[in-house]
């Protein structure tokens, strides 16, 4: 046993396993919570797997839930909440579909190890004698960092398609390297994971991107060839050139992969001063918008920025995100160029005109086609939609920019436009003005109840219909600039908008948002 090797579970945990022994069955941990101990790491899971039958677990154990009672495994809860995977000892008859055995015999631990996926997922841990039971060799695998299927590869894999998946997953994470023959059975029958679900490919991949190893993965993918099977859209952005002045980094796949490289250090809180170089401190920024009626301080026209301020305003991006959207930041992450191969033309330099939209509504494809959720969808969308208008934010009207900074997903799209500008030309002063923007957004008062209302126009003989939203919107738009503050002075703008006097019209998008 390693001699920093140190075996924690929950108390719940050790109770079911003590409530098993006691009643004069095997038990043993498994799986990834021995794993990650050897690795120093925490496990997220406490699994155990034992000599007792369902029948038994269920006897000792009232309250154990059979969700999967056919192939030997039980679900057990806790006192305080937490869920233990309970599992009698088996060996798994034919795998017909490529996913799951067709049945199971209960049977040894040995036997038990020599069924599962990979060699360092095979190991045991005997609570009472302090033991580690090894009888596939993990532990040396896990000594030597090397990922490798438990016996023949090509039979492992096919087994269990999703397993081709899983070691790119497990490689990426650990960086192990795969061993020779598990790499070239991969790569043999990367094919054929195209039997497994939507929904499993999905969450491995999700897996993959949110978890601090996105840009390792997708190498990994790409290169054993399960990337074209997977996504083809992002297979395709491999030898798509890209003008030099915009992207010294390379192609459209390098530049992914670097992105994915700085996503990858946010998650891990890794982000550090270095990726802040002295060239940022030549930029000049353009000052945030100032409040109506207030005039921009002397020095406003270039703002310094500093490397404090830069991590600081990384930390608050994410800060401000739950899982669910930092589950969108990283699709967006890695498709938020798919639409440039298809938009790829040379006229005075390489251009991708409109390969926003096109990645946009190609991205909505990959994730219908995964099985994800609308709000994922609408979310990723929006992001990938965007993310080039949101390099003119200094340039739009206030009440545009103010609209946009008070979306819940604007964090996202400023994290977004950093690791963008961090895998290609490093400019960041437009997300440094996005970042001043959105804390005095942050920091107004709350939004003043709307001058008009829909009976208010109807009551001036507007007619039902968009001509409501249009005029409702120009009132608020109005509102949000400092151009109007009163029921008299709205209902006065609507007037003359009906007359053709229309105020809105005198003005220009180019405005910039500042004054």
């Amino acid at each position: 046993m390693p001699a920093a090797f140190s075996f924690n579970p929950p108390g719940d945990a050790v109770a079911l396993a003590h409530r098993l022994a006691e009643a004069g069955h095997q038990v043993f941990f498994c799986g990834g919570a021995v794993r990650d101990s050897l690795r120093g790491e925490q496990p997220k899971d406490y699994d155990l797997a034992t000599s007792a039958t369902p029948e038994e677990i269920s006897r000792l154990i009232p309250s154990a839930i059979p969700v999967g009672k056919a192939f030997g495994v039980m679900l057990a809860e806790g006192t305080a909440g937490g869920h233990y995977e309970i599992a009698t000892f088996r060996t798994d008859l034919a795998y017909t579909d490529g996913r799951h055995p067709d049945g199971v015999v209960f049977s040894t631990p040995e036997e038990d190890a020599r069924r599962r996926d990979f060699t360092i997922n095979a190991l045991f841990y005997n609570l009472f004698t302090r033991e580690i039971i090894d009888y596939v060799g993990g532990l040396a695998d896990l000594e030597g960092r090397t990922l490798r299927t438990v016996g023949v590869a090509t039979e492992r894999f096919q087994e269990d398609k999703l397993r081709l998946l899983r070691a790119v997953r497990f490689a990426a994470r650990t960086g192990f390297r795969i061993a020779e023959e598990t790499w070239d059975a991969l790569c043999l029958l990367a094919g054929e994971i195209k039997v497994v679900s939507a929904e499993r490919i999905a969450g491995e991949l999700e897996t993959i991107l949110t978890n601090g190893y996105a840009s390792p993965g997708l190498r990994l993918l790409r290169e054993s060839g399960l990337l074209p099977h997977l996504l083809p859209e992002v297979e395709a952005l491999a030898g798509v050139l890209q003008p030099p002045l915009f992207h010294p980094e390379g192609d459209v796949w390098t530049h992914t992969l670097i992105l994915l490289a700085y996503l990858d250090q946010a998650v891990k809180n890794q982000v550090g001063p270095e990726d802040f170089t002295p060239a940022d401190l030549e930029q000049r920024i353009p000052p945030p918008p100032s409040p109506p009626g207030e005039k921009p301080g002397a020095d406003s026209a270039s703002l310094p920025m500093g490397r404090e301020e830069y991590l600081e305003g990384i930390r608050e991006c994410w800060s401000a995100m739950d899982s669910g959207a930092r589950l969108a930041l990283a699709w967006s992450a890695l498709l938020h160029d798919i639409g440039k191969p298809d938009t790829f033309e040379v006229s005075d330099r390489i251009r991708f005109n409109n390969h926003d939209l096109q990645g946009a509504e190609m991205a909505r494809d990959i994730l219908i086609r995964l099985h994800r959720s609308v709000r994922l969808q609408e979310s990723v969308y929006s992001l990938i939609r965007r993310h080039i208008h949101f390099s003119n934010l200094s340039h739009l009207r206030r009440n545009k920019l103010r609209r946009w900074l008070a979306e819940a997903d604007f964090p996202l799209h400023l994290e977004l436009h950093r690791l963008d500008c961090h895998s290609s030309h490093n400019l960041l002063a437009n997300w440094f003005f996005g970042l001043r923007a959105w804390r005095l957004e942050k920091e107004r008062p709350a939004a003043r109840k709307p001058l008009l209302r829909g009976g208010d126009l109807l009551d001036l003989g507007v007619r039902p219909g968009p001509e409501i939203g249009r005029l409702l919107r120009l009132v608020e738009d109005a509102q949000l600039d400092g151009e109007i503050s009163s029921r008299a002075e709205a209902l006065a703008l609507v007037e003359r908008e009906r007359a053709g006097e229309s105020v809105q019209g005198e003005k220009k998008d180019s405005h910039p948002a500042k004054i």
